[in-house]
């Protein structure tokens, strides 16, 4: 097929790229203007501004593309970015995908919508409505968490520092998929009826893994004495309470009280399915794909043969 693929500067959206390309489809990118797209050389750019209406209806016209795929997402996921970037900027991609005969859609989401109390979470379930309605062939791809989301504390356990954990470190689990495997299983869902028209979260494979199981995986790579230094959830909501108060006078607080309630709610919510009959996580009804292991990921970051690649998922 021919592919429009959005978010290709991200991680993910490399790896995307790699397995359509791998799998034969014609791949074009869409890329901000100055965004370093070296890594996409094999493949067509087209720079410009994924929020631009103009921009779109003349990508899509000369295009000819059967498909489109999002790896798109804001940075930051406070709520104006979440609304303008995945929201309102998908709303005007399916829009045009329409006006000009694309017949299906993958949009890369989030497993975390499940449960949304957060602005991101209801502007990608904004779109993810609106995409199960329209005349296309979609598929809505949830991942559980990605391997550079549970790497920030990598470096400082190897410098001697302790592994920090909310609470026990067992409040919460995922199923943790690489970039690659993640990336291969989107390009999947252009051929495979089964992954089309359907919602559909995603794991790595293996057991579930809570944060004291990574802690643990961590320090048994590095040959070291597990320790760790366990933080309290309520001295997030004392953080969240302070700036959200402080952010009646300095406005710019209140995007950073965004960023703490968000962290606050990795903390406190598993990344795996969730039952809404029974009210609870349930690692046995989330899938797995894959080969790549989150093990192996940090044994690589050790070695120094891969880079610390978080960007936006910075965080410890």
């Amino acid at each position: 097929m021919k592919v429009l693929l959005l978010g290709a500067t991200g991680t993910i959206g490399r790896a995307t790229a790699t397995a359509l390309h791998t799998d034969g489809h014609e791949v074009s990118c869409l890329v901000r203007p100055g965004a370093d797209a070296r890594s996409l050389s094999q493949l067509e750019l087209i720079r410009g501004e994924v929020t631009d209406c103009a921009t779109l209806a003349g990508v899509m016209s000369k295009g000819g593309f059967d498909a489109i795929v999002s790896c798109l997402a804001s940075r930051t996921g406070v709520p104006a970015d979440a609304e303008a970037i995945d929201r309102d900027a998908h709303i005007a991609v399916l829009q045009a995908a329409l006006a000009h005969g694309i017949a299906r859609f993958v949009l890369l989401s989030a497993i975390c919508v499940q449960k949304p109390k957060l602005g991101f979470q209801f502007a990608k379930l904004a779109f993810e409505a609106l995409l199960q309605t329209s005349p296309l062939t979609w598929s809505i791809v949830r991942p559980t968490a990605y391997f550079k989301s549970l790497s920030g504390q990598v470096t400082r356990v190897k410098a001697g520092r302790r592994f920090l954990l909310f609470g026990s470190g067992r409040l919460t689990a995922c199923k943790p998929i690489s970039d690659r495997d993640l990336g291969r299983y989107l390009a999947s869902c252009l051929t495979d009826p089964a992954r089309q028209n359907r919602v559909l979260p995603i794991g790595g494979p293996g057991p579930a893994l809570t944060p004291f199981d990574q802690g643990e995986m961590l320090f048994r790579l590095l040959g070291r004495t597990p320790s760790y230094r366990r933080v309290p959830v309520e001295l997030l909501d004392g953080v969240i309470t302070g700036l959200t108060l402080g952010g009646h006078v300095v406005p710019r607080l209140r995007a950073k009280a965004e960023l703490a309630r968000i962290g606050r709610y990795y903390a406190t919510e598993s990344m795996l399915v969730w039952n809404t009959e029974t009210g609870t996580y349930e690692a046995d009804a989330t899938p797995s794909f894959g080969t790549d292991t989150l093990e192996t990921h940090y044994q690589r970051l050790i070695q120094g043969d891969i880079a610390d690649d978080r960007g936006a998922h910075a965080v410890l």
